[in-house]
Parts: C-alpha cells; sequence; structure tokens
C-alpha cells in the first residue's frame, strides 16, 4: 500500500530529466551546427620562440663569469584531425625543432681558470598522433575545455664545438626521443570557425637514446626514461585552429 500510495503522488505527465553523476556525466550535448560536431575537421599550425642574449657587461655566476651568450629554441608544426564521434578527434602532428647556443664563459678563476667559447646546434624532425576530447562544460559555443593525449616520435641530431684558445673540440650527437603525454587545455572560438588554443603539459613519459661521437670517433650511447606529473606554465603551448 505504501508502494502504491508513492507513484501514486507522482504527476503522470511529469518529464523531468536529471543529468549522470560525475563530470562527463554533467556534459551539454553537441549540437550539429558546432565545430566539434561528429563528422568535422581542425586544422592548425603552432609556432614556438624562446630567445635570449647577454653582451654587455659580464654575468656573474656561482663559479665565474659569463662574458657572451645568445641563443634560441625554435618549433613549428602542423596539425590536422577528424572527429569521429562528438567532441572527440583523432589526428596527427608533424614539425620541426631548432635549437642553437653560442656562450663564452670562465669558471673557477683562481683554480683552474678554464675559459671556452661553446657553439652548439641542434635539429629535429618529430611526428605526433593524437586523440582529443573536448569538454563542454559550458552552454555555449564559444568556451571548451580539452584533454590532448598524444604519443610523440622524434630523431634528432647536433654539434658542439669547443674553443679553450689552444684546443677545438667537436661533438655529435644523434638519437631517437619517445614521448608520451597528457595536455589538457582551454579552447576559445574567436571567429565562427577559427579558434585560439592553449594546453599545458601535466603528465609526460621520456624515453631517449643518443648516440654520442667526439673528434670523429664514437664515444658512448646514452638512453634515459623520464617520468614526470607537473604543470610547467612557462612551457604553455598556443594554437590557432579552425574547424571546417
Amino acid at each position: 500500500m505504501l508502494v502504491a500510495f508513492a507513484f501514486s503522488a507522482t504527476p503522470a505527465d511529469s518529464t523531468k530529466t536529471t543529468k549522470k553523476g560525475g563530470l562527463l556525466g554533467s556534459l551539454f550535448s553537441v549540437e550539429e551546427d558546432e565545430a566539434i560536431h561528429r563528422g568535422n575537421i581542425l586544422t592548425g599550425a603552432t609556432l614556438f620562440l624562446l630567445q635570449g642574449n647577454s653582451d654587455e657587461d659580464a654575468l656573474n655566476i656561482l663559479f665565474g663569469d659569463i662574458y657572451k651568450a645568445e641563443g634560441y629554441t625554435f618549433t613549428a608544426e602542423v596539425f590536422g584531425g577528424y572527429f569521429v564521434r562528438d567532441a572527440m578527434a583523432v589526428g596527427m602532428r608533424s614539425g620541426y625543432s631548432r635549437t642553437y647556443v653560442d656562450i663564452d664563459y670562465s669558471i673557477l678563476e683562481d683554480l683552474a681558470d678554464v675559459k671556452e667559447h661553446r657553439k652548439y646546434v641542434s635539429n629535429g624532425f618529430f611526428v605526433q598522433p593524437f586523440l582529443k576530447n573536448y569538454l563542454k562544460v559550458f552552454d555555449s559555443k564559444t568556451i571548451y575545455f580539452f584533454n590532448e593525449t598524444s604519443l610523440t616520435v622524434e630523431y634528432s641530431y647536433g654539434i658542439s664545438q669547443s674553443d679553450d684558445g689552444e684546443d677545438v673540440s667537436k661533438t655529435k650527437n644523434h638519437g631517437w626521443t619517445f614521448k608520451f603525454g597528457i595536455n589538457p587545455g582551454l579552447s576559445i572560438m574567436v571567429l565562427d570557425r577559427l579558434a585560439f588554443e592553449t594546453s599545458v603539459g601535466l603528465l609526460g613519459l621520456n624515453s631517449s637514446w643518443v648516440v654520442i661521437e667526439e673528434n670523429g670517433e664514437k664515444r658512448s650511447e646514452v638512453s634515459y626514461n623520464i617520468v614526470n606529473f607537473k604543470v610547467n606554465l612557462l612551457a604553455l603551448d598556443f594554437s590557432l585552429v579552425y574547424f571546417f
């Protein structure tokens, strides 16, 4: 009798629906005219440049002085993806990176008086398949959160030259790097189909294998693995993404 009374107290025409619990269960549904709808394509490019120099007065360090230092790190990449379902895209990135450093320094002047002029340059090429999930947290077609899970395969080679005024030494290195990463971020639609996106590395697994040659002779092989779980606000990625 209690069960029958409980059902009779509920209006027969009630159509109230509740969302499932948890973050994914509380997301808003994707509409057909949205950029992240199933069947759409995303494409874009990312540029990164970090540059610095110091060539006026000597820069004091803990064990000596730096008289001249300049260098940069440059990365350019293009990417594309296809939405296999609403808010989920599968795609690929490919790019090129270059690092250059030129430094003139001295250390332990009172003891060893080591002075060197060192140059280093490296080039790298990489491909990166990824899975990208957009999260429609707000009932809006302008702002989305996302997470990108990716696997990077990179080949790089570089050369380092040191000159102490008497001898010149050259060291070459080349190797492969494999990276697995989880990168959360924010996407803002600035135009109808054009978005500005920024992301930060949260979890990464880095595995590298490097061969080192000094003055034309093979010296060593180095392999190492790094696992990190941290947010580096100085290593943000910025991209322009177009949906069609």
